[in-house]
C-alpha cells in the first residue's frame, strides 16, 4: 500500500475504535494474546465457589464472565463503572434478579459490611480494605490483574518516554496489601507473556481502546512512530509486545 491508503486505513480504524462489553473481535486474525497463564481465572473462582455462597463481581464489564458462572442470580450480585457497560448489564443482568449497582469506587462500594462469601474481581480496580469489609468472616476474594507493566513495550513504540499507568500494581506490592489488612494469602502467581499484532491498523485500533496505557495517541500524533512499525511488519511480520498478569487469593479470617 502507498503512503496515503496506509494513513487512510489507520485513520479509518481510529475512528472506528469503539468497545461494548470487553469484545475484541474487530482484530480476530490479525492480533493474538497469550493468555496460556500459570493459572485459569475461571476453574480459580470454581476451586472455591459453591453454590449456597452470595457472591459479587467488582467491575464486571458487560457481565460475560459472571453469567458464564451460572451462579444461582438470587444469590449473586455485580458491580460496574463504565457507563456504556452499566447500560449493558441493566438490560443483560438486572432481568434476571442479579442485584446490579453501578459503582466506579473500589474504597465505596454500595452492599453491606458482610454481605458476601466470596467477591471477584478480572482486572478491576480493588481496595483490600473495603473488600475486607464486604466480605462475611472467612469469605475469599479471587482476583486476576493485569500487572504495571502490561503493554508498556508496545506504548514505548510510540509514545516514547510515557510513564507506565497504575505503577504498583504488581504481585508484590497487592499482595503486601492484603496482608497488611489481615488477610491470609492462599494462593498468588505473576506471569508475563507476549501479545502481538499483523498489521498496523490492528496495532491503532488497539492502542485507541486501551487509552489509559497509550495515553494521547494518535495516527497524527505518532505516524512516524507508526511507519516505523509498517517496515517492521514487512520486515518481520509481526509487532510483539508483553502482557503484565498476576492472581491473589486471599481469605478473610473467620
Amino acid at each position: 500500500m502507498i503512503r496515503e491508503e496506509l494513513i487512510r486505513s489507520w485513520k479509518e480504524e481510529e475512528k472506528i475504535a469503539h468497545i461494548k462489553g470487553w469484545d475484541f473481535s474487530h482484530l480476530d486474525g490479525r492480533f493474538e494474546s497469550d493468555e496460556d497463564l500459570p493459572w485459569d481465572y475461571e476453574s480459580l473462582v470454581r476451586d472455591y465457589l459453591t453454590d449456597d455462597m452470595y457472591l459479587m463481581d467488582y467491575d464486571t464489564g458487560g457481565g460475560e464472565f459472571l453469567l458464564s458462572l451460572n451462579h444461582p442470580y438470587d444469590k449473586t450480585a455485580a458491580t460496574e463503572g463504565y457507563p456504556p457497560n452499566v447500560e449493558l448489564c441493566k438490560e443483560t443482568l438486572l432481568p434476571l434478579g442479579i442485584d446490579l449497582k453501578a459503582c466506579s469506587d473500589p474504597s465505596k462500594i454500595p452492599f453491606e459490611d458482610g454481605s458476601f462469601d466470596i467477591l471477584i474481581n478480572r482486572h478491576g480496580a480493588f481496595d483490600p480494605v473495603e473488600v475486607k469489609r464486604l466480605l462475611k468472616p472467612g469469605g475469599y476474594f479471587v482476583t486476576q490483574q493485569v500487572g504495571d507493566r502490561n503493554d508498556h513495550d508496545l506504548v514505548e513504540m510510540v509514545l516514547p518516554g510515557v510513564p507506565a499507568p497504575f505503577i504498583g500494581n504488581n504481585l508484590t506490592v497487592r499482595q503486601k496489601e492484603f496482608e497488611d489488612a489481615g488477610f491470609e494469602i492462599i494462593r498468588s502467581d505473576e506471569a508475563f507473556r507476549p501479545i502481538k499484532f499483523y498489521d498496523v491498523g490492528a496495532f491503532v485500533w488497539f492502542a485507541r481502546i486501551i487509552e489509559w496505557e497509550f495515553v494521547d495517541f494518535s495516527v497524527d500524533k505518532c505516524l512516524d512512530k507508526l511507519f516505523e512499525l509498517q517496515e517492521k511488519i514487512e520486515k518481520e511480520g509481526v509487532i510483539e509486545g508483553t502482557i503484565h498478569r498476576f492472581m491473589i487469593v486471599a481469605k478473610k479470617p473467620d
